[in-house]
């Protein structure tokens, strides 16, 4: 019986996003990228998923936020902050520009700082 190869993720926008964050990682000498891409090569089952609530509570107005997985609509935003992630939810998307915030993809954030600085990883 041979052992079962691990195959990664099918989706080739998530693939090439952790291409691009393992490359940021090593040209900007910043590790947090790099702990992003291992946070996002997880199963799917096994991926990160966060509320609204939680980026609320651990958040203060102009902070930049990253998401390793999906952002969900689940509580309420109540100061402006800039939410990287991989994928939202209709609901998530429209409270965090309501309430005076960012929407981006990770890749985006990546352009933006390269080095990683000010920013928090919510999990």
């Amino acid at each position: 019986m041979q052992a079962v190869k691990r195959t990664g993720p099918t989706n080739i926008v998530l693939r090439m996003t952790l291409r691009k964050l393992r490359s940021a990682a090593n040209k900007y000498k910043a590790p947090i990228w790099r702990y992003v891409a291992e946070l996002l090569d997880r199963p799917r089952r096994l991926r990160i998923e966060v509320n609204i609530s939680k980026i609320n509570r651990y958040t203060k107005p102009g902070d930049t936020v990253v998401v390793p997985g999906k952002v969900l609509g689940a509580g309420t935003l109540d100061h402006p902050v800039t939410v990287a992630a991989v994928a939202f939810s209709e609901e998530a998307v429209r409270k965090i520009t309501s309430a005076g915030g960012r929407v981006i993809h990770v890749l985006k954030l990546i352009e933006e700082n390269p080095r990683g600085s000010n920013i928090k990883i919510i999990i």
